[in-house]
């Protein structure tokens, strides 16, 4: 329809409508009204409560946990299938090349190393703190902040509550049954939930039930989020602070050595058989360096120096030749967080990008 008959459109209804609330007012006072507009609304779901297995997962809260098993019952039956979650979860279409040139880019722009600088100003202090207690350089854990939800723009607003039992009791098919995993993080919620004092139903997070400025899980949220500024809460959505605080945390209890870079530039070896040696153990550390150079991949001097263990990383770049660095234990702690070796090396660079932009401004 064009933009005119688009107007005219919109214009004949708006007359019409205005024509039908007259004649209603003219309407004498003993006829009938209109039923009220909320039991115009179609009905809701029914939750989780009465679905099989939630019975069970109840006991089991009481059991592990010590929950109210009635109040846990509450909280499923608030509980929403989202089919747009079920389809969220599913794997990308098969045949998709993976590039890594065109995944950096997605995050390593202009202005995503803006609000990194702005996140880093904002909050010297804490990253500070963060980095003299832990040992994870400011700029790492702002770019992890960065690659996870733009410094805060893009945190999901799903309900967790819903994304959860959803994954947990609804799992679609045609991929791994994953429900197992996300029935433990289901629990985590409202673990986390109790202890907080907040309605496991108000959280907000990603269609996989990830939550606030460092996407934790629940789960993660109970074993590694930190009250780093000390008001007696952890608080992922609105505390800068305790995000970075617990993201320094994670990392540390991945593996995370301080003063250990996370990774080396690196030569190849020609041959493709050594190569393949040193690619076995993909992103796991495996070698030391004078094992790179014995299968013929050649290191920088710094590197050759280097005394844990290497790993051979490799990245797809489309049509294009692969690239490969030798990462680290500290580049193995970082695909603890999100694993996949693309990430680990999209929060670096974006961290050496904020790094420079906020050396520039100084």
């Amino acid at each position: 329809m064009s933009f005119p008959a688009l107007c005219v459109a919109g214009l004949v209804l708006c007359c019409s409508v205005a024509l039908a609330n007259a004649a209603e007012r003219e309407k004498p006072k003993h006829k009938a009204k209109p039923k009220p507009a909320a039991q115009q609304v179609a009905p809701v779901q029914p939750g989780y409560a009465q679905y099989p297995g939630a019975s069970a997962f109840a006991d089991e809260m009481v059991e592990r946990r010590g929950l109210d098993r009635d109040w846990v019952l509450r909280q499923l039956a608030q509980a929403q299938r989202l089919a747009s979650v079920q389809r969220l979860i599913m794997p990308p279409p098969a045949g998709v090349a993976k590039n890594w040139a065109a995944y950096r880019d997605r995050f390593v722009e202009p202005q995503r190393i803006a609000a990194g600088a702005a996140f880093w100003r904002a909050n010297e202090r804490w990253l500070a703190e963060a980095e003299d207690r832990f040992g994870v350089p400011a700029a790492l854990i702002a770019g992890i902040v960065g690659v996870e939800t733009f410094y805060g723009r893009v945190m999901g607003s799903f309900r967790v509550l819903d994304a959860l039992a959803t994954l947990a009791f609804d799992f679609p098919s045609g991929r791994s049954d994953r429900s197992a995993y996300f029935r433990s993080e289901l629990e985590e919620l409202l673990v986390y939930a109790q202890r907080e004092g907040v309605e496991p139903a108000s959280v907000r997070g990603s269609f996989a039930g990830a939550i606030g400025l460092p996407q934790f899980m629940p789960g993660s949220i109970n074993r590694w989020a930190i009250d780093f500024d000390g008001d007696g809460h952890v608080n992922l959505n609105a505390s800068a602070a305790d995000t970075i605080g617990s993201i320094a945390n994670f990392l540390v209890a991945a593996g995370w050595r301080r003063g250990e870079p996370t990774h080396f530039e690196v030569a190849v070896p020609v041959d493709l058989s050594e190569r393949a040696v040193l690619l076995g153990p993909d992103i796991l550390p495996s070698f030391s360096a004078a094992q790179f150079a014995e299968r013929g991949a050649v290191l920088s001097e710094t590197a050759r120096a280097h005394q844990g263990s290497l790993a051979l990383v490799m990245v797809e770049n489309g049509p294009a030749a692969p690239s490969y660095v030798a990462g680290t234990w500290n580049f193995y702690a970082i695909t603890r967080y999100n694993r996949s070796s693309y990430y680990a090396l999209a929060v670096i660079t974006l961290a050496e990008a904020v790094a420079q932009a906020r050396a520039r401004a100084r």
